[in-house]
C-alpha cells in the first residue's frame, strides 16, 4: 500500500511508452539514475526530486 498518493505533471516512461518507477525510485531516494538515455522524457525525474510530500 502507498505511503503518499500525490499528483505530478508528467511521469518519467521509457521511449517504448512504458512508466520507469525504478527511476522514480532512484531519485526519490537520492540515488542517480544511470540510463537517462533510456527514458523518453527525463526532464520529468526534476519533478519527483523536490517533491515535499515524498519526503519520509
Amino acid at each position: 500500500m502507498p505511503r503518499v498518493i500525490t499528483t505530478v505533471a508528467d511521469i518519467p516512461r521509457t521511449r517504448s511508452g512504458k512508466i520507469s518507477e525504478m527511476a522514480v525510485r532512484d531519485v526519490v531516494h537520492g540515488r542517480a539514475v544511470e540510463n537517462t538515455d533510456a527514458l523518453a522524457n527525463p526532464e520529468a525525474l526534476a519533478l519527483f526530486r523536490d517533491l515535499r510530500a515524498l519526503r519520509v
